[in-house]
């Protein structure tokens, strides 16, 4: 998914529909999320925009890279896939589970 983006660094008042206002003059914004703790409810400080194309994802990884907002300097780049989380539980060593 060449128009899905990792937006990093985001002020923790930031919500889904400043982080599409934000992203909407790069183009049009088929979907902002800001991640959110499950427990807290509080921002994670992190979200993903997905842009209509490429070429606006581009666009706005340009224009808002590094760009001040709220005070921070947010960090935006192509997503990329989620890694596969180790697991199963229990602690191995050689072979063997405990």
């Amino acid at each position: 998914m060449e128009n899905r983006l990792y937006v990093g660094n985001l002020s923790y008042s930031i919500r889904d529909e400043d982080l599409q206002a934000h992203f909407s003059a790069f183009g049009q914004v088929a979907s902002a999320k800001v991640m959110m703790d499950r427990d807290s409810g509080r921002s994670k400080g992190f979200g993903f925009v997905e842009m209509s194309s490429p070429a606006e994802a581009q666009a706005a990884i340009q224009g808002l890279n590094g760009k001040d907002v709220d005070g921070r300097a947010l960090t935006v780049n192509l997503a990329r896939p989620m890694e596969p989380r180790g697991g199963g539980g229990g602690y191995r060593d050689g072979g063997r589970r405990y």
